[in-house]
């Protein structure tokens, strides 16, 4: 890929037009992925890309990201606490824009347009990606999931997947909440391991024609209903509920963490 540099910044308009040609709907829920490095340059930042996202949907269509925080140990507050680094920029841009709405716990989405209310208002969800969370709410509203110059190691909808296919593994995390001007910290199991395998996603989605993929700004972006993908993922994680885990042999921490939490 081209240095920034040697690349065209392009026009909301430009964008519009890529995002309505990969197939993203008019008037429905968008949850999207970025990352802006791979996106870039676009004519007035990560709110120009926004404004493009908000365009593409219309005044009908609701905007999804994620934005919680990555402090365990300190309470999330929704009006002060930016986004996870990893989440980028736009991500953390997004939240603070003018009319968006942010879920007032600690594995926050951020969401704007007429069903932002209904995608953000869940109570903390245990595990994070469970069916009552803003990514089931997108799921419910049969939204589209946009991953852009992002990859399916940061479809969190994957996560959701795994709890609905009921996979045997669980690993402790905690986060940290605020009770009674008090601090309490929150002990629960979360289907986590480090996310790489849900790079077979993309095969299963190609061989159904489920998975739009092009360019959208300078990044390569993939487009899919979030029905599509938990459908797929939940029919091969039947066959191989280990799916997404590395082999035991493979070295991966991670998913020698989750290999063991089905041991307790």
């Amino acid at each position: 890929m081209a240095d920034d540099e040697e690349r065209r910044p392009l026009t909301t308009a430009e964008i519009v037009g890529q995002l309505g040609a990969l197939g993203v709907r008019p008037g429905g829920v968008l949850l999207v992925h970025t990352s802006f490095r791979a996106t870039r340059p676009v004519e007035g930042g990560p709110t120009g890309l926004i404004a493009a996202l908000r365009d593409a949907i219309g005044p009908d269509g609701t905007l999804v990201m994620p934005s919680w925080a990555d402090e365990d140990d300190e309470p999330f507050d929704p009006l002060t606490t930016a986004a996870a680094p990893s989440l980028g920029v736009v991500a953390d841009t997004f939240w603070r824009l003018p009319g968006v709405q942010r879920s007032d716990q600690f594995f926050a989405f951020a969401a704007a347009g007429p069903n932002a209310a209904r995608i953000t208002a869940d109570p903390l969800p245990l595990p994070p990606h469970r069916p009552e969370s803003p990514v089931g709410r997108v799921h419910e509203l049969d939204g589209q999931v946009l991953l852009l110059g992002a990859g399916q190691d940061a479809n969190t909808t994957l996560h959701l997947a795994e709890v609905l296919a009921g996979v045997p593994y669980a690993v402790p995390h905690h986060c940290t909440v605020l009770k009674d001007g008090a601090k309490v910290r929150i002990d629960y199991l979360e289907n986590d391991h480090c996310c790489e395998r849900f790079a077979l996603v993309d095969d299963w989605l190609r061989a159904e024609h489920l998975l739009a993929e092009g360019i959208v700004g300078h990044a390569h972006t993939r487009l899919a209903r979030s029905r599509d993908i938990v459908g797929i993922a939940c029919n091969h994680l039947a066959g191989d509920p280990l799916a997404f885990l590395h082999p035991a042999d493979a070295g991966c921490e991670e998913c020698d963490a989750a290999r063991r939490s089905m041991d307790r």
